[in-house]
């Protein structure tokens, strides 16, 4: 397990976050109708379904990189968005102040050292000391096996090593929230399990997360709750044991056996 980290959110009474309502259409297309989520502090919510059924747009909204066409994202103590209004900027920006995304391609700096790609949100967004930054970034890189890649590029690190230098990133920025878009999905199956013990470690230390993934042994493992989702909205969610083992919907039954038995 991870020693203890000291910029661990404290966990508190009450929802984290709750969304109301999302809706988002890409002309069009409607990708969200109607999406309700309501997050606990220190809760792992896996989101699962068939590709294109909406949940890396949810995930984008949560953290501010899309806007929705309707729907509330409150967190707890702000911003509040109204997305059916219009929104200011800074109000849309603030829901990047509170969650961090770990993105499925990894989306680091190629130019950039494994320091200069962690430190970058710390020190040019939040405006942190950088000499301040680099100790975190250093403990934080230490906590993954990865204190020797400081000053490694890239391009000199597994895909693996690349997805757990993208953890620490989103981790030097303090967030509230922790946001994980399918992380294993670029790896090669050998290196699925060093980034799945990473987010199942943070799991256990209390980390609140929402994280999209067809890894559905793992989602049953370490979520507290599952949602599937298909067509833009929430068809089942429960306890893991529920969804994934004896799901209610007929759609669900047919996805997790799809996943479960492929051939």
């Amino acid at each position: 397990m991870l020693p203890t980290d000291p910029l661990r959110p404290h966990t508190t009474e009450g929802p984290l976050l709750q969304v109301t309502d999302l809706q988002k259409s890409f002309g069009t297309t409607r990708v969200l109708s109607s999406i309700d989520l309501h997050i606990d502090s220190g809760q792992v919510v896996a989101l699962v379904g068939p590709s294109g059924s909406g949940k890396t747009t949810v995930l984008r909204c949560l953290n501010g990189l899309e806007t929705p066409d309707a729907g509330t994202v409150a967190f707890r103590g702000g911003p509040s968005v109204d997305f059916a209004a219009k929104v200011p900027k800074k109000d849309a920006l603030a829901l990047r102040d509170r969650s961090a995304m770990v993105f499925q391609t990894y989306n680091l700096f190629p130019h950039r050292t494994v320091l200069e790609n962690i430190i970058e949100g710390p020190v040019q967004v939040q405006k942190r000391p950088r000499k301040e930054a680099v100790a975190d970034a250093e403990r934080l890189l230490a906590r993954v096996g990865l204190a020797e890649k400081r000053d490694a590029y890239p391009f000199n690190l597994s895909g693996g090593q690349q997805q757990r230098v993208g953890i620490v990133r989103a981790l030097a920025l303090q967030p509230d929230l922790l946001l994980f878009d399918e992380p294993t999905s670029a790896l090669d199956p050998e290196l699925v399990g060093e980034v799945l013990t990473v987010i199942k470690e943070l799991a256990e230390e209390k980390w609140t997360m929402v994280i999209v993934t067809h890894e559905l042994a793992f989602a049953r493992e370490v979520a507290d709750e599952v949602v599937f989702m298909d067509g833009g909205v929430v068809v089942e969610h429960g306890h893991p044991d529920q969804v994934l083992r004896h799901p209610r919907e007929e759609r669900t039954r047919r996805f997790v056996q799809r996943l479960l038995n492929p051939f």
